[in-house]
């Protein structure tokens, strides 16, 4: 205890005798453009600070590569050798591992792992397989996961670790399973497989135990595409009684909650915060038209071009959410540029929670100080953990400190 009071007397005394920022909630929508040569782009996945985006782009002979965005600049992430497509799907929280796929020179797809040193990494594939897709990453980039092809040419939901290879991780009791989402720590997989009926079905795997997420009721179909840090609550979408797509949020004790739609009849929902409190994804409005969506519990199903009209001018249409940074206040996808006629991908910063803002009240004061100081040496994904790095420490106190005042 004494530790800590003399952290907070020695941090309190440099946050008064140095120049404390003090910026106001900003709101900013971010066109990311496209590669040279390339006619549209998609966000798939972005860091915990906002300040890297992967996807991918498309060329007019309709082959994808992979790009990651930092400051302005899309880099083309190339592909493996001899290949000419790949694609970008997931990226850890501090932006230096990109996963995804890419062709080989046999033309086969293989599961990827780029990093800047090490540039992009074949992960293999399963025993006898001939193809592999990474969706997923951990917050720390340790542990991939997605689907491969086995010996008899079935797809498998997959987890890999540097240490233990490429994992199956089975099915529900049919011959197929896909994994789009990991846990922070990587210890908790979701996706969907088929169950004894040949049925889609949603799972949450851990421990070596793949979990059936069931349906909404009345319906027979249901994927999960993403789950919180703590890997408590996933979020995909099922079918109803009338057969329609309807994104979700399931938690153990609630179980498969149906999240609506902006008007229409269908919804997918394809990324979760890390505290599972806020839903992206892609719904119908009343016009049968497709539109980014934000869901929480207060505030149910919000169309993001309605909520950030002031940053939609001139013909300018947010499309698909496909994912959001750990603290809910990046959300990246794609959507119509009118500007320059095409679609792009972006990066729409919300403005909250504010940088520092530990309790998410819109103001970072001693309360978001002392949090992080009680939680001080901690390891484990949390909210105190302000950069998402797996221990909350002196860059999470600095971060307080640097934004101490904001919204207050």
């Amino acid at each position: 205890m004494c530790y800590t009071q003399n952290r907070f007397k020695a941090l309190t005394s440099a946050c008064v005798m140095s120049l404390i920022a003090t910026t106001g909630w900003s709101q900013s929508l971010t066109w990311l453009g496209t590669l040279p040569g390339y006619y549209r782009s998609s966000a798939s996945g972005v860091s915990a600070d906002g300040s890297v985006v992967v996807g991918w782009a498309e060329n007019a002979a309709g082959q994808w590569r992979a790009f990651r965005w930092e400051n302005g600049v899309m880099q083309d992430l190339g592909t493996l050798p001899g290949g000419n497509w790949s694609e970008a799907w997931g990226v850890s929280a501090d932006g230096a591992v990109v996963v995804g796929a890419a062709r080989n020179d046999l033309r086969q797809f293989r599961a990827f792992r780029w990093t800047a040193s090490g540039g992009m990494q074949a992960l293999g594939t399963l025993p006898g397989g001939d193809y592999s897709v990474a969706y997923g990453v951990s917050a720390d980039g340790s542990v991939v996961v997605g689907r491969a092809s086995n010996a008899a040419g079935q797809p498998r939901a997959f987890r890999w670790t540097a240490s233990g290879g490429m994992q199956a991780l089975g099915t529900l009791g049919g011959n197929e399973s896909f994994a789009y989402g990991v846990s922070a720590d990587g210890a908790v997989v979701v996706g969907w497989a088929e169950n004894a009926g040949r049925l889609i079905r949603a799972f949450r795997w851990e421990n070596g135990v793949m979990q059936d997420l069931g349906t909404l009721p009345g319906g027979n179909w249901s994927e999960a595409w993403g789950v919180s840090a703590n890997g408590a609550v996933v979020v995909g979408w099922a079918n109803n009684t009338a057969g329609q797509f309807r994104a979700f949020r399931w938690t153990a004790s609630g179980g498969m909650q149906d999240l609506g739609t902006l008007g229409g009849n269908e919804s997918f929902a394809y990324g979760v915060s890390a505290d599972g409190t806020v839903v992206v994804g892609t719904a119908r409005n009343d016009l049968r038209q497709w539109r980014a969506f934000r869901w929480t519990a207060a505030g149910g199903m919000e169309d993001l071009n309605t909520t950030y009209a002031s940053l939609l001018t001139n013909g300018l249409v947010l499309i698909e959410a496909r994912a959001i940074s750990p603290d809910g206040r990046y959300i990246v996808g794609w959507g119509y540029n009118a500007a320059t006629g095409r679609n792009e991908a972006f990066l729409l910063d919300t403005g909250f929670p504010r940088r520092g803002d530990v309790d998410r009240n819109g103001c970072v004061d001693d309360a978001d100080l002392l949090a992080v100081l009680f939680a001080f040496g901690g390891q484990g994904y949390r909210n105190e953990d302000l950069n998402w790095d797996g221990t909350v420490d002196d860059a999470d106190l600095l971060q307080v400190l640097f934004n101490f005042g904001s919204g207050c």
